[in-house]
């Protein structure tokens, strides 16, 4: 059997809704990127007009991470490029350490902005902020205490 055309009534409201979706769509007021580290995971919101906020998981990045070091690993892109107050980044990060964290978010950051702007990829490559650190926490070996670690040797 032949099947039923379809109403040009109903193709007609199928064209005006999907019009109507176009319309709707608002353009994101902000870049997005992902950075990770061992096992943890951060993705990167750059929004363009800000004054230097860093917020992670709905906290500031100094209340997020208390030490120094981390929060230096965190701010380190922007200060490379003299950019530290000029964006604002919205955060998310689970998984991992803090160490790891830190350095996710790090990345995320130095990818963020080099979709902003191209040309200062030249100037965050050369120090490493790109590269996802590839190493890993070694599994465990059957007959071994930890991934290299022996038991204790006893002769009797």
């Amino acid at each position: 059997m032949p099947r039923p055309k379809k109403s040009t009534e109903a193709s007609a409201n199928s064209i005006k809704k999907t019009e109507e979706q176009k319309k709707k769509r608002v353009r994101r007021s902000y870049l997005y990127a992902v950075g990770r580290r061992k096992r943890s995971i951060a993705r990167v919101r750059l929004f363009k007009k800000g004054e230097g906020k860093i917020i992670i998981n709905e906290k500031n990045y100094k209340e997020y991470f208390p030490y120094f070091e981390s929060q230096q690993i965190v701010t380190a892109p922007l200060k490379s490029i003299g950019k530290l107050n000029d964006f604002n980044f919205s955060i998310k990060v689970i998984g991992g350490g803090v160490h790891g964290q830190a350095e996710a978010v790090r990345h995320g950051i130095a990818r963020v902005i080099t979709l902003f702007d191209k040309e200062l990829r030249k100037t965050i490559k050369p120090l490493g902020f790109l590269r996802r650190d590839p190493r890993r926490k070694e599994r465990k070996k059957p007959g071994l205490k930890r991934a290299r670690r022996a038991p204790q040797f006893s002769k009797r």
